[in-house]
Formats: C-alpha cells, structure tokens, sequence
C-alpha cells in the first residue's frame, strides 16, 4: 500500500470519483471544525493506493491530530473509508503502511486512533471512548408508509402511539438553540445525572452547531412551550447521523424519542437525504451501548456491521505505560462504586 497527502478537497474529489459517500468526520467541513478546537489540529487527507493493482486508489483517510496529558495521538473517525471492504492482509498492508508513513511524518505521535475490520497482532483495543461494531441504519427513501414499512413490527407500533398520544410538538429550533442554548443545556444536564454520565460544556454543543453550519441541526420536543427533549444531527452527502439526544426525567410517559425520530426522518426525506444512522448499539465488542439496542434496533430489521475503532500503538513503552495507568484509574473507579 502506498499512501499520498493529498490536500482535503482532492482527497473529497477523489472519494467522489469513486462513489464513496463520507462520513461528516472525514471531510473538510469537520477538520475546519476541530482546527478550533483546544488541542486538536487537521493532521492530513491521505490518499490510499494499492500497489498490487497499478497504484489504484482503495481508500481515503482524514486523521486529526490530538494533543492531550502531555502526549499526542491521531485520531480517524469512522475512516479509513474503503472503496469495498478490505481483506484481512489488505489492512494489515494498510495499517503497516500507515504506522511508517506518520512515524516519518511526525515522530511525536504516541499511537493511531483508526477503525479496522479484524484483530492484528499490532491492534489494541482504544485507551477511551466507546467505539461499535454494529450500528442501525434506517433507510429513508420513498414515502412515509414505506419508512415505517421497514421497521420492526414493535417500531411501527410505537412510533403510531407516539404520532397519537404524544403532546410534545417537534420542530427544527437550530436557530432558537444557537440564540441561548441555556435551556437546551438543562435538559442534558437532567440526562446525564439521571443516566450516570458526564455532559460535554455547553459551550461544545454551541460550537457544534455554529462551525458545522449547515451540516448540523437540532430538533427540539416542547411541552407546553417547555424543551422536554432535544437531538443533533449531522449531515453530510445523502447521509444524516444521530450525533446526541436527551430527554427530560419528568417526560418519560411522552413517547417524546419516537415522536422526535420519525419528524427527522421526514424532514431529512423531503430534503433529499437517503440514510440515517443511528450511531451505534451494544453486542460482545461494546456490551455498554447494550441499553441502547432496546430502542434504536425497532426502526430497522437488520442492524448494519462497521468497522471498529482501534488503537495502534507507535510509541510502544509509551503506550503501555498509558494502558497501565488506566487500568488503576479503572480499578479506583471500581472501589469508589462498590463503596457508595
């Protein structure tokens, strides 16, 4: 494999040319997005070709660059992004490609962060973050009998109820949300104490929405003229994803998340966009994401199996001294649960 750096939008062109629909996280419009981001810098737009077959591109990658805790680490999301799914010896001759390649480019870099299909003697699994395996991706072609025709029976069922019972009116506020995005914010917070987990600031929603422009937008359910629930979507192509979502406790009896996708869909339908990805459910690769496949699996019969991200350690005593130190924050973690 050889790999080219290319700037981003030949790298966007040549996808293009070869049919691939990006994820939002490998194009230009999210490297702009990260270049303001404290410690994180676009790194490269890397062409991929294969020297078995005459230099034809099979792959293109988009890597930022993360600086964090005196260390520093890139970091591809949902890339590389292959022309047809590799063969386990086609990665491997990817990733050993890749390692040389950055270890000429920039000999501070402790690890790569990237998404493979197998396990290689030289993969780990990543230090943080959650990444999948398996996703739902929900088909939004055709009319609205036909969206829901393509769900689980227990799907249609509980998006009807919740087109008939639900008192929450759903509506595109991305605009109200940048304005003061205060109340937004409550509800997650609500969430995350509810759900055991720690919100981003709100100042990294605001600036999601400001940086992604166009490709981003927030559906909100208001009760009463109350947010009681709210979601982000990105866009990019024909594709949309279901970046974030929060619901306010006193609004479970709602039916507020089935009333809010399909408005979603619908409205990404009558936009012309095609796919909608759920971003990620639980299995054996990620049993922590398992609460979520209760509700997302409904709108979809079969779930869709992806890449998965991996770390790949450059800097290999470096590495394992990071590894080390997390188990024992872990191993904290686990005695400060057991003692509440």
């Amino acid at each position: 494999m050889i790999i080219e750096r290319v700037p981003a939008a030949t790298m966007e062109q040549e996808a293009q040319n070869l049919g691939l629909d990006l994820p939002i996280e490998q194009t230009a419009v999210w490297a702009d997005y990260q270049s303001e981001v404290p410690g994180r810098t676009p790194w490269g737009s890397l062409l991929v070709r294969d020297s078995e077959q005459e230099g034809k591109i099979v792959a293109v990658i988009s890597l930022i660059r993360m600086d964090t805790h005196g260390y520093s680490y890139l970091r591809a999301g949902h890339g590389p992004v292959w022309q047809e799914k590799p063969t386990q010896q086609q990665e491997q001759q990817f990733i050993d490609a890749l390692v040389k390649f950055v270890r000429t480019n920039d000999r501070h870099i402790a690890f790569l962060r990237i998404d493979t299909w197998y396990d290689h003697a030289n993969v780990k699994p990543v230090l943080s973050t959650v990444p999948y395996s398996e996703t739902v991706v929900v088909d939004l072609t055709g009319t609205e009998d036909d969206i829901l025709s393509r769900m689980k029976k227990r799907g249609r069922r509980d998006v009807r109820k919740a087109m008939r019972e639900s008192p929450a009116e759903i509506q595109n506020e991305t605009a109200q949300a940048l304005a003061d995005f205060t109340e937004y914010y409550k509800v997650m917070v609500d969430t995350a104490q509810r759900d055991g987990f720690a919100p981003a600031p709100m100042s990294d929603y605001i600036d999601m929405l400001t940086k992604l422009g166009k490709n981003a937008r927030l559906y909100a359910a208001r009760v009463n003229g109350e947010v009681h629930g709210w979601t982000i979507i990105t866009t990019h192509g024909k594709s949309a994803v279901y970046y974030y979502a929060c619901m306010a406790s006193d609004a479970r009896g709602e039916f507020i998340p089935d009333k809010m996708l399909l408005h979603a869909m619908l409205d990404l339908n009558s936009e012309g966009f095609t796919k909608f990805d759920l971003m990620g459910i639980g299995n054996d690769f990620a049993p922590s994401l398992k609460s979520l496949n209760g509700f997302k699996t409904k709108f979809a019969k079969d779930t869709t199996v992806v890449a998965a991200g991996h770390d790949i350690p450059l800097h290999k005593c470096l590495y394992s001294m990071l590894t080390m130190m997390k188990s024992v924050r872990d191993k904290l973690r686990s005695l400060k649960h057991h003692e509440k």
